[in-house]
């Protein structure tokens, strides 16, 4: 056992020797392989960047960008175009004969369109790994690939030529430019997601799809009644003979009346004579059910989002009520609290900004609260010279408030956990009646920094040392203790012009102890002194303990050697003891 731990620190000796071994030929490994990882990421960074040596100019579009969504916006006239005109083109024929011309320059403007729409895409880049693909290569091979570029390519085959056939009286020829309609919904999907009001769009795009399905009901319903013959019975149009029903005007409203009548299952329609009208009722009978089960399924979902969207924003009116109303609470106290959630509804006052917000990723989160409450931030003294990042830190820990008239914000004595920022309306200092005022404050200035900074020789301690009543509604910003304290621990600057202003504010009042601050201003020096002696003392200790060890490390080495050349020595013993008694034995008779 002894010498097993005599040979400890030649072991340990030899452990250190051949790590040092492998990291000398680690380091060499890494440094031929740390070029390769660099030329992988800046060629990565040249697939995003722009060639400065060819000089050229990069027109690739952004799929999320500004110019791409205006170009979405701007294919849907067209494709809304074909969508409504082509079918009615050719179930009324003389629609077609007697705008012919129009018809024409429209069509081949749409086509236009269309292939522009094509080299649209080949100019529009892709995201892989996170990274816009602006080689047009890259962009052409993967559009090619695609099913899009297949149905974009047959909605412009130019079957305009069967018209040297069939004549210019025949538009279905041109029914292939219905294909491109997955264009429009990706049009639908883009202004949802950016507009304003997307509930309001939402049924505005239901009552388009309406509106043409019952279009193009009313087409077929024209073309079927001319294929059996106007005037044969009740159900089908009436004979153009008759007086007013020879217009066109009249044919499409006529038309556009009995399929509404249809689809919307209203009734009052003539009964089906033959089996072609049979067949068209009950068909129009199942997409009317359709219809009315998607109808009511969207505007469930919108009132649904609209409602959710209240809850968000605003707290549950009904739960509060019920609440108040089982309780027996007193009626004034009950119009107080339903004046005061009138009042957040209709100025648009949000009490839960965080959570609305709390998806968001931080930055982003930070960089809204700021756009949002930056005016109101600025207004604040102490905050006008402040940097960017204070406000970003402060806006996140803000809490909004609103105060109805009267309600008392704090009064004096209370314990304080939170300060006050006034973002708009007006508060009295008043005195303990509650009716003397002894300032009022508007809007920028804060109070309630007092209680919550430690201030020293403060005779209040944490305790409100006035009280704050609101004059009418008021919007504040709260921001606790612990919030205050940790964004002050990275600002500095603004922590000393808080403690500067709130030790004025107790010397106005005679609530600041000269003495009791000396006191305390000399124990934490005091405290400081000691504390960096305690660091000096243990700084001092740390090296000797380091010199101690060395020695203990150097005199384990010194022995480590010792033992190996005392080992040599006494192996070296053994072999000549061995040959002289071997040459004993042989000199013996």
């Amino acid at each position: 056992m002894a010498e097993h731990n005599l040979m400890r620190p030649r072991a340990a000796a030899a452990c250190l020797r051949c790590d040092f071994a492998q990291v000398r030929k680690g380091c060499g490994r890494s440094s031929g392989r740390v070029p390769g990882q660099l030329e992988s990421h800046s060629s990565s960074l040249r697939m995003t960047l722009p060639d400065k040596d060819s000089g050229r100019r990069s027109y690739t579009l952004d799929p999320s960008g500004d110019r791409y969504y205006c170009w979405l916006v701007l294919m849907g006239p067209p494709i809304l175009y074909n969508w409504v005109i082509l079918i009615c083109r050719f179930c009324f024929p003389e629609l077609q004969q007697r705008y012919l011309l129009l018809w024409l320059a429209l069509d081949y403007l749409c086509d236009l369109l269309y292939l522009m729409d094509i080299v649209v895409h080949f100019y529009t880049g892709f995201l892989e790994e996170g990274f816009l693909i602006q080689d047009h290569s890259q962009i052409s091979r993967r559009y090619r690939r695609s099913s899009t570029f297949l149905w974009d390519l047959l909605s412009v085959l130019p079957t305009d030529l069967l018209y040297l056939h069939v004549g210019l009286g025949m538009p279905a020829v041109r029914a292939n430019r219905l294909l491109r309609s997955p264009r429009m919904f990706e049009a639908f999907d883009r202004i949802e997601t950016r507009t304003a009001h997307p509930n309001s769009f939402r049924i505005s795009k239901l009552m388009l799809y309406v509106f043409i399905t019952i279009h193009w009901n009313s087409c077929i319903y024209f073309a079927l009644s001319d294929l059996v013959g106007f005037g044969t019975d009740e159900w089908v149009y009436p004979n153009s003979s008759l007086p007013g029903f020879d217009r066109l005007l009249r044919q499409y409203l006529y038309s556009f009346y009995f399929s509404t009548l249809i689809l919307t299952t209203v009734g009052d329609t003539p009964m089906p004579q033959r089996e072609e009208e049979y067949l068209f009722m009950a068909i129009d009978f199942l997409l009317a059910v359709m219809g009315f089960a998607t109808i009511m399924g969207s505007m469930t979902s919108v009132i649904s989002n609209m409602n959710h969207a209240d809850a968000a924003f605003y707290p549950n009116y009904d739960l509060v009520k019920g609440y108040l109303h089982t309780h027996r609470v007193s009626q004034r106290l009950q119009h107080r609290v339903v004046d005061w959630q009138q009042h957040l509804q209709m100025n648009k006052k949000m009490t839960n900004e965080l959570q609305i917000l709390q998806h968001l990723p931080e930055r982003l989160r930070a960089e809204v609260a700021v756009s949002v409450h930056l005016p109101t931030l600025r207004k604040v003294q102490i905050f006008q010279n402040c940097e960017q990042s204070l406000l970003e830190e402060l806006v996140l820990k803000l809490k909004p408030q609103v105060y109805s008239p009267g309600e008392y914000v704090c009064r004096k004595g209370d314990i304080g956990r939170e300060m006050y920022f006034i973002r708009e309306g007006q508060l009295a200092v008043v005195a303990d009646d509650g009716v003397t005022q002894y300032a009022v404050l508007g809007e920028g200035l804060y109070f309630g920094e007092i209680s919550i900074i430690s201030i020293k020789g403060n005779k209040s301690g944490n305790r409100r040392t006035a009280n704050i009543k609101s004059i009418g509604y008021s919007d504040l910003f709260c921001l606790s203790k612990e919030d205050l304290k940790e964004v002050l621990a990275e600002f500095p600057n603004a922590k000393a012009m808080m403690e500067a202003k709130g030790r004025e504010i107790l010397l106005k009042m005679g609530k600041l102890d000269i003495n009791a601050e000396a006191a305390e201003i000399a124990q934490q020096q005091e405290e400081e002194r000691r504390t960096a002696a305690l660091e000096e003392g243990l700084d001092a200790l740390q090296t000797k303990l380091a010199r101690v060890l060395a020695g203990l490390e150097s005199s384990a080495f010194k022995m480590a050697l010792r033992l190996e050349r005392l080992e040599w020595q006494l192996r070296d013993w053994g072999e000549g003891e061995g040959r002289l008694e071997g040459t004993e034995e042989g000199v013996e008779p």
